[in-house]
């Protein structure tokens, strides 16, 4: 049986961890003008199909696979598939607000944009995850093959199933996420020594201040860190 208050703190670390992503999403060109600066930014001439693109942001790396002729397939949180079939619709440019909305309802879909669409505006590693996984590299045709047979609607948690799990899921063949892990282990350092209490609240209001919470997210906020030390 799932202890329950484990259950509480991993979707109040969801909403944290939400609340990071939205702001991460704002990160980038804002105006219509400043997007068409950034039309034809990538020298796409060197990825090959089956690469895995990074795109750090201030707090979160974005992730995809890159499918050839200037298309990769990545993983989004959206409401809309939810209440759409059209194509053409869902394919526009996922908004702050279908995004957010994806992520409350857990729903996304794994799409195909052009590397600009996906980018952002913000720079690209190229493969920087294969040095992690030594000898579990797969061709890039067949990672390529993996990310086309996903693509469409799907379940989304930032923690157990985000962008990051989907990418290494196609080129290594293990669905993992360093950044959520790292995250949650820096958390539950913290908590299970009981002598870093006061240490706790002040990574709670941390995040308050960093990441510009709404006074009604306070109080969760400051005790995430407290139920994930019960729950350790």
């Amino acid at each position: 049986m799932k202890n329950p208050m484990f259950e509480l703190a991993s979707l109040l670390l969801e909403k944290l961890l939400l609340l990071a992503n939205f702001k991460l999403c704002n990160v980038g060109p804002g105006t219509e003008e400043e997007k068409e600066k950034h039309t034809g930014y990538y020298d796409i001439t060197h990825f090959k199909r089956g690469d895995l693109l990074e795109v750090p942001r201030t707090l979160f790396v974005h992730f995809g696979i890159y499918l050839g002729d200037n298309r990769v397939a990545h993983l989004m949180p959206d409401i809309l598939p939810a209440f759409s079939d059209d194509p053409q619709q869902i394919q526009q440019v996922v908004t702050n607000k279908r995004l957010v909305l994806g992520v409350i309802a857990r729903l996304a879909s794994i799409r195909v944009d052009t590397v600009e669409d996906f980018a952002y505006g913000g720079s690209i590693l190229v493969n920087h995850m294969d040095k992690s996984f030594k000898n579990k590299v797969l061709s890039g045709e067949e990672a390529a093959c993996r990310a086309e047979k996903l693509v469409g609607a799907t379940a989304y948690s930032l923690l157990w199933n985000n962008c990051e799990h989907f990418v290494t899921y196609c080129r290594y063949g293990s669905a993992v996420s360093f950044q959520t892990d790292k995250f949650c282990e820096t958390v539950k350092m913290i908590i299970r020594d009981q002598r870093s209490v006061l240490a706790s609240v002040l990574l709670g209001l941390a995040a308050i201040v960093c990441l510009g919470l709404a006074p009604s997210t306070t109080l969760p906020t400051i005790l995430i860190p407290f139920f994930l030390w019960m729950a350790g």
